[in-house]
């Protein structure tokens, strides 16, 4: 009998049309669609003619119905995998399905489309070359103002509407000019990304809470928007020590990854810097 496979389709964040012609085709051609909410994907399907038998696959029953999916595409059929909106996996439930194909030897593909994560970070205006995921924020305000702490890249999260307020407001505490951006309600009628510190964001916010969807995107704090890769650097200073002049091997690492070779080269202090090594 030939394998099946799991095909991981990404659906749209608001508007129907952004879904792909490979995401329809992958639905067309499954024998069963796995995902979140029945009656939600079934609108999904019924707007492009798309009839397909659908299983329910959410938080309470993973675990289970993940087993039982990896059984059919065991037996040789092809199992297509969506949440409500976005990329399955990403704060949404299929971890434990794939990771039950990828340890049983089965066929995982993964096609791209709309993110809410993607969408919010490239509209936020706010540095993009390094950047971290959070999901969704934590409720209590000791974790959530470590988590805003820590972040010295930009961070990206999802928030409830109710709690934006006080997030913004435990953000600005700790940094009122750190640039930040709300965006909400992404790719439907009405969309908005509102841009500025956050002081700013939590004075508007403060007066009149949001509705809808909304993901959250943090800069990194001025000193650390700064600094360079630690990573880049990391490999200046191997140079360096293997006895490459600093600015040269700043340009050559920047060449590489992307970064300013100023910023690299200002990144190697003086007690950094090869001292057996003459700098040009």
């Amino acid at each position: 009998m030939n394998a099946g496979r799991l095909v991981v389709c990404p659906t749209p964040i608001g508007n129907l049309e952004d879904v792909t012609l490979r995401v329809l085709s992958a639905l067309r051609d499954a024998d069963v669609i796995a995902c979140e909410d029945t009656r939600h994907t079934r609108g999904l399907l019924d707007r492009y003619g798309v009839a397909a038998e659908l299983v329910s696959y959410h938080e309470h029953n993973e675990t289970r119905r993940a087993a039982e999916l990896a059984e059919r595409i065991r037996s040789g059929q092809t199992v297509a995998l969506v949440s409500d909106a976005g990329m399955p996996l990403v704060s949404d439930p299929g971890y434990e399905l794939v990771r039950a194909c990828v340890g049983a030897g089965i066929a995982v593909e993964v096609l791209p489309g709309p993110s809410a994560v993607l969408a919010a970070l490239v509209a936020s205006a706010l540095p993009a070359d390094r950047w971290r995921f959070a999901g969704f924020l934590p409720r209590k305000r000791g974790e959530l103002r470590r988590v805003l702490e820590e972040a010295d890249v930009t961070l990206v999260a999802f928030e409830s509407p109710r709690r934006l307020a006080t997030t913004l407001a435990v953000l600005a505490e700790i940094d009122a000019e750190r640039p930040a951006a709300v965006c909400r309600e992404l790719t439907k009628l009405h969309e908005e990304v509102a841009r500025g510190s956050a002081g700013e964001l939590a004075s508007r916010y403060a007066e009149a809470p949001p509705r809808g969807e909304i993901v959250l995107v943090v800069g990194p704090p001025a000193a650390a928007a700064s600094r360079p890769d630690p990573r880049a650097l990391a490999a200046v200073r191997r140079l360096a020590d293997a006895g490459a002049r600093p600015r040269t091997a700043a340009a050559v690492v920047a060449e590489l990854t992307g970064e300013k070779a100023n910023r690299l080269y200002s990144g190697l202090t003086a007690t950094d810097r090869p001292s057996s090594v003459a700098d040009e």
